[in-house]
């Protein structure tokens, strides 16, 4: 166990320091400080040394050299079990410091304001602390380093238990959140700088950054290991981002059920991203990462029965997303199908209760960011990524939408009103779909969802199919695709189905011939001159 009889404290954040000094004070450890730090505790008349006084070194350089003394890391670093480690240190005069708690300059914040300039950045550079970090982690037999003042409570709570100890599972386990908090500092650190492009910046007299840094650096915190990955045979874990968006599934309040699996965890995310993107009530069914069901409705069970009733026999089993409160009349309905997870930003109380008969499904609750659907997209990660062998892909995320300002009839015949909310409420979905796409609906709903084929007429045909297995009449329908059209086959197919509308991006070699079958089909033919491939 470390004994802890003196401590060094120099923390930025003051968030807890004062109670943390004063239960140890009353542990009788004698407090070394700096600066700020030192002048809270003489003003709350709690016993402390300054550094400059201890190592007999005046702070200079504006406080960019303070700690940075043999008699501060010796302090830390000399071990207790070496004997010519002690002798050094008693031929030195260099008294163990069996504690540091230091908190980092807040470079990350600082990085983060829209005026920052690169010269406040690097002000906001903190060598002193993470040297002492390091020191003391690297010693963590003998020493305890506290780097957040979480830490605190539970380490007051072990000392007065022991009389002035840690045991060394405790000091072993802050030593590890050291390191990793250092190791999150660096990168911040890291990205800001490598993203600067230093000509421009200085030609601004402001920061200029790239979109993507010349090293990326992330970091990732695990939520919980899992049973297993997307097969048996494959052993998981999942993680999140250190500083996770509001309202994405990390953020998930479990209510009940079985522990998530891994592919529970994909497919939640898949249908919460997109039933999140709607902003009226809305359901989403996915089954293996695609939306099987989709719909808007005035009601929860509206908008779910709808949903249900493009695809049921691909709805079971499967992931359920409401982007508004799950009611009675709707957990009823529900709870009739084998569901695997069931997300919405909240639930009353009888819907729960209906749940609760269910046992082994899993209730997940995620808070919606507030403002609406502007409000989610912000809410996204800003940019994603995907593992290539030995290498990583990083793009900024999709989330271009579209409204009707922007979309071009290209087709002789017009849109109605009606017929235009629907192609764009199928366009959303179309957004969903592992390429290629093709998402039939009408009257806020879907109808038949071809997903993830080679070819695009392949997808057009499944698509059909599905409406057809369903009882869905196609008549009148509209159509999305995610891409182009690289033939005027697959506009022959939906014709012959009954769609009256597609919207697609355009921008093919046989753009013409395309426009030219929707005319002769009679069709309405939008583009929106964007396209939303998903691999």
């Amino acid at each position: 166990m470390a004994t802890i009889k003196r401590a060094l404290i120099s923390v930025s954040d003051k968030s807890g320091i004062l109670e943390l000094a004063q239960a140890l004070t009353k542990l009788n450890v004698e407090i070394l400080s700096t600066g700020g730090t030192a002048k809270l505790f003489r003003d709350n008349q709690i016993p402390v040394i300054e550094v400059s006084d201890y190592t007999g070194f005046t702070e200079m350089l504006d406080g960019r050299v303070k700690t940075l003394h043999p008699k501060v890391h010796g302090g830390i670093l000399g071990r207790r079990d070496l004997p010519e480690h002690v002798a050094a240190m008693k031929e030195a005069n260099i008294p163990n410091i069996d504690m540091v708690v230091v908190n980092l300059y807040p470079f990350e914040a600082t990085v983060a304001k829209p005026n920052c300039t690169l010269e406040d950045a690097i002000e906001n550079i903190d060598i002193g602390g993470p040297a002492m970090v390091r020191s003391a982690a690297k010693n963590w037999k003998d020493v305890a380093v506290l780097t957040d003042a979480s830490q605190y409570a539970n380490v007051v709570s072990e000392l007065k238990s022991t009389g002035g100890a840690l045991a060394e599972a405790t000091t072993f386990a802050l030593s590890v959140a050291a390191f990793n908090r250092v190791s999150q500092y660096d990168a911040a650190i890291s990205n800001y700088l490598s993203a600067i492009d230093y000509a421009a910046s200085m030609a601004n007299n402001q920061p200029v950054t790239h979109q993507f840094p010349a090293q990326s650096n992330t970091n990732f915190v695990k939520v919980q290991d899992l049973r297993y990955g997307e097969n048996p045979h494959q052993q998981a874990a999942f993680y999140r981002d250190l500083y996770p968006a509001p309202g994405s599934l990390v953020t998930a309040q479990q209510l009940q059920g079985k522990e998530l699996s891994f592919n529970n965890i994909a497919d939640g995310d898949a249908a919460w991203e997109a039933v999140k993107s709607f902003d009226t009530t809305a359901c989403v069914i996915v089954k293996h990462a695609n939306p099987c069901g989709v719909a808007l409705g005035a009601t929860a069970l509206d908008a779910y029965s709808k949903a249900f009733q493009t695809d049921p026999s691909s709805a079971f089993g499967g992931i359920i997303a409401f982007n508004t409160t799950v009611d009675k009349a709707a957990a009823e309905v529900v709870s009739k199908q084998f569901v695997e997870v069931l997300i919405a930003p909240d639930y009353t109380a009888e819907a729960l209760a209906i749940f609760a008969a269910k046992a082994n499904v899993r209730v997940l609750k995620i808070a919606l960011p507030t403002g609406g659907a502007t409000a989610w997209e912000q809410g996204r990660n800003s940019h994603e990524s995907k593992r290539v062998g030995s290498g990583i892909l990083i793009q900024t995320a999709d989330n271009h939408e579209i409204s009707q300002s922007d979309l071009k009839i290209i087709s002789k015949k017009q849109a109605t009103p009606q017929q235009m909310a629907d192609m764009l409420f199928a366009w959303r979905v179309a957004k969903y779909v592992k390429s290629n796409a093709i998402v039939f609906c009408g009257n806020e709903m879907t109808l038949g969802v071809g997903a993830g084929q080679m070819s695009r007429i392949d997808s057009t045909k499944i698509a059909i199919i599905k409406a057809q297995n369903a009882g869905l009449s196609l008549q009148n329908s509209v159509v999305a695709s995610d891409a182009f059209f690289p033939f005027r086959d697959g506009i022959d197919a939906l014709a012959e189905a009954g769609a009256s509308c597609v919207i697609h991006p355009g921008g093919s070699m046989r753009d013409e011939e395309v426009i030219a079958a929707a005319d002769e089909h009679g069709l309405v033919m939008v583009v929106t001159g964007i396209r939303h491939f998903r691999h």
